[in-house]
C-alpha cells in the first residue's frame, strides 16, 4: 500500500458515516446548490468533505472554498483539513492551496470587504463554496460567481456549479431567500438550476449523541432566534429589525395579518405624501403615501433608482438632481393618484446641503418639488415605523404597501440591527427606501397603542349584575 493510500483521509473516508442530508448533499448536480437552515445540521463538515471528495475524483480540478474571515477559515477548515490531507495533498501556505496528486487544486479563501474581493478577478474555477453563504455581501457573491468558468473540463460532461452553506440571517439572508426558499426568479435564473436541500439539528445524529445538551441551548432561545436557529425559519431571524413585517398573498385583498396588499383606486379625500431618501452611487428612494380618515398610511408609489435591485442591489445608477426631479415632475403631473393632488413632501435634511453649488432641494423646487425637512432622529424614527406595522385586535396595522413597491417589500424586511448601536439599522445595508418610510413616520407620528384596560365596575349590594360604565367615563365631570 502506497504512502498516500495510507493517509488519514482514507479512514475518514472508510468510517465517517454520513447523515440522510448530507448524502443527499454530496450527490446533487445542480448548477446551484444550498444545504443547511438550521444551527447545528453538519454544513461545514459536509462541504468540506465534499469538496475534498470533487478534488480526489476529478484530474485537475479547480475549487474555490470560500469564508468570510480568515479566522473563521483558519479554525473551521484550514486546521482540520491539514490534518485529514497529512501525507496525500500537499499544502501551500502562500497560497492557502492543496494540490492533490491528480493535480486538482483546493484553494481556500475569505472576502471580508470590497477589496478582498479583487483578489479573486481573473481566475478561473470549476466548483466554488461559500460556506456560511448569508454572512456573504451580495455584491461579493455575485462578482467572485464570476470566476466559475474556463476552457477546459476536468471531464467532459462535467457541470461546473457553486454550492452554499446556510442559515436564515447575515446580510445576504433576502438574496438567498429569494432563490431557495421563495424560488421567485428574474431574467437569466431558471428554477431548474437551483436546489435547496434543508437541514436542522434533528438531521445530524453525530451531535445529538455527542453533545446532547446542544439542542437544549437552541431551545432556550427567545421565540424569534429558536424559530432560526432550531427549526430553519426563514421568516424571522436574529438581528432583523421588522420581525412584525408580513408579505401574505393570501391576504392582499382582505388586508388581515399582511402588510402587503392589492392596489385598490385612491378616493380623492385621502391625502398624499411624498418622502425621499437622496442617493447617487448608493439607490435614491421616492415614496407616496394615502393617508385615510383614520390615519391609516398606504404606500402607494415608489420611485427607486437602483441599478439592477437583484443582480447589483445597493448600487445607484448615478443620475443627477436634475433627471431625478424631472422625472417626479412627470410622475406627478401623470400618474392618476397623483395628478392635481396637493402633495406635501419630506426629505432626508442633507439635500439642503448647498456644498459650493446648488443644492439638491432648490433643484427639486425648480420643478415645483417641494419638501419640509425631516426629522432625522434615527431611533425615533424606527419606533415610528415599530408602531405603524403593529397589528391591532384584529389584524389591522396603521401602515400598508401596495404589492406594486417592490424594492420596499424587498429591503425592509431584511435589514438587520447595527452591531454596535443596538436599536439602530445597520447603515451598510440597503436601507434608503427604510429611512425614506422613517422620514414619513416621523412627519406623522402616532402614538403607541395601548393595550384596552379592564373596565372597574362598581359594586351594587341590591345587583351584583349591575354593570356601570369603566371609571375613566366619570373623569370626564
Amino acid at each position: 500500500m502506497s504512502g498516500a493510500s495510507k493517509a488519514l483521509i482514507f479512514e475518514h473516508l472508510r468510517h465517517d458515516v454520513p447523515n440522510p442530508k448530507q448524502i443527499e448533499f454530496f450527490k446533487a448536480t445542480a448548477a446551484r446548490i444550498a444545504y443547511g437552515g438550521a444551527r447545528g445540521g453538519g454544513k461545514s463538515w459536509a462541504a468540506r468533505r465534499k469538496a475534498v471528495m470533487l478534488c480526489m475524483r476529478y484530474p485537475k480540478l479547480k475549487v474555490l472554498f470560500l469564508r468570510r474571515t480568515m479566522p473563521e477559515l483558519r479554525e473551521n477548515h484550514i486546521i482540520p483539513l491539514l490534518e485529514e490531507l497529512a501525507g496525500y495533498a500537499k499544502y501551500r501556505q502562500d497560497e492557502k492551496t492543496f494540490i492533490f496528486p491528480n493535480g486538482a487544486r483546493l484553494k481556500l479563501g475569505y472576502c471580508d470587504c470590497d477589496r478582498d474581493q479583487l483578489q479573486y478577478q481573473g481566475q478561473e474555477n470549476d466548483v466554488i463554496f461559500f460556506e456560511e453563504a448569508t454572512n456573504f455581501e451580495v455584491n461579493w457573491i455575485i462578482f467572485i460567481s464570476t470566476t466559475l468558468r474556463g476552457t477546459d473540463l476536468p471531464v467532459e460532461g462535467f457541470k461546473r456549479r457553486i454550492y452554499y452553506t446556510m442559515n436564515p440571517g447575515g446580510v445576504a439572508h433576502g438574496y438567498f431567500k429569494r432563490l431557495f426558499i421563495d424560488r421567485q426568479y428574474r431574467d437569466g435564473e431558471r428554477a431548474e438550476d437551483y436546489l435547496f436541500i434543508p437541514a436542522t439539528i434533528h438531521d445530524n445524529k453525530v451531535l445529538m449523541e455527542q453533545n446532547p445538551d446542544y439542542i437544549k441551548t437552541l431551545e432556550a432561545l427567545p421565540p424569534a432566534k429558536r424559530k432560526a436557529h432550531l427549526y430553519g425559519d426563514w421568516n424571522v431571524y436574529e438581528g432583523q429589525v421588522f420581525e412584525e413585517f408580513r408579505d401574505v398573498p393570501e391576504h392582499y385583498i382582505d388586508r388581515l395579518g399582511t402588510h402587503v396588499i392589492e392596489p385598490f383606486e385612491i378616493p380623492d379625500e385621502f391625502t398624499i405624501y411624498r418622502s425621499m431618501d437622496w442617493g447617487y452611487t448608493k439607490p435614491f428612494s421616492v415614496n407616496y403615501y394615502a393617508v385615510d380618515y383614520d390615519g391609516r398610511a398606504y404606500m402607494i408609489l415608489e420611485y427607486y433608482g437602483c441599478a439592477n435591485p437583484e443582480r447589483e442591489p445597493d448600487t445607484g445608477v448615478k443620475m443627477t438632481a436634475d433627471e431625478v426631479f424631472r422625472e417626479v415632475r412627470r410622475l406627478e403631473d401623470e400618474h392618476k393618484w397623483l395628478h392635481g393632488k396637493e402633495i406635501r413632501g419630506v426629505a432626508d435634511p442633507a439635500i439642503w446641503a448647498k456644498d459650493g453649488g446648488i443644492s439638491i432641494c432648490e433643484t427639486a423646487e425648480k420643478y415645483g418639488i417641494f419638501f419640509d425637512r425631516g426629522d432625522n432622529k434615527r431611533i425615533a424614527g424606527w419606533l415610528q415605523v415599530h408602531e405603524r406595522l403593529k397589528f391591532d385586535n384584529n389584524g389591522i396595522p396603521m401602515l400598508y404597501f401596495f404589492k406594486n413597491c417592490r424594492n420596499t417589500i424587498r429591503t425592509l424586511p431584511i435589514l438587520q440591527y447595527d452591531e454596535h448601536k443596538v436599536e439602530d439599522v445597520n447603515t451598510k445595508q440597503e436601507d434608503h427606501a427604510a429611512d425614506s418610510l422613517r422620514y414619513f413616520c416621523n412627519m406623522l407620528p402616532i402614538r403607541p397603542q395601548r393595550k384596552p384596560e379592564k373596565a372597574v365596575k362598581a359594586y351594587n349590594p341590591l345587583d351584583d349584575d349591575f354593570e356601570v360604565q369603566s371609571y375613566d367615563y366619570y373623569l370626564q365631570y
